[in-house]
């Protein structure tokens, strides 16, 4: 994936150019990062490219942000409880 679809508005990029960003402020930029993104684009692919490119700090906020991110599973594979669970 090219850089210019993996951060289109550059947000990624600059949030790693703030000094002393906190964990906080890095969580609201990747949610406008994420709704920048151009329906149908693969997420994940765009958090290796981003996280590959920047060639950011590992201790940098976003990161860690980037990482859990890559780490959580996908929505809907986790096991839903109470009505929602014994719905098919």
């Amino acid at each position: 994936m090219e850089l210019k679809q993996a951060d289109p508005k550059g947000l990624i990029r600059e949030s790693y150019r703030i000094e002393g960003i906190s964990e906080a402020e890095c969580r609201s930029i990747f949610m406008d990062w994420a709704l920048s993104l151009a329906p149908g684009t693969n997420t994940t692919e765009a958090m290796r490219t981003v996280l590959a490119l920047y060639e950011a700090p590992a201790d940098h906020p976003m990161s860690l942000i980037l990482a859990e991110g890559l780490t959580r599973p996908a929505p809907g594979t986790q096991r839903r409880g109470g009505a929602a669970g014994r719905r098919l």
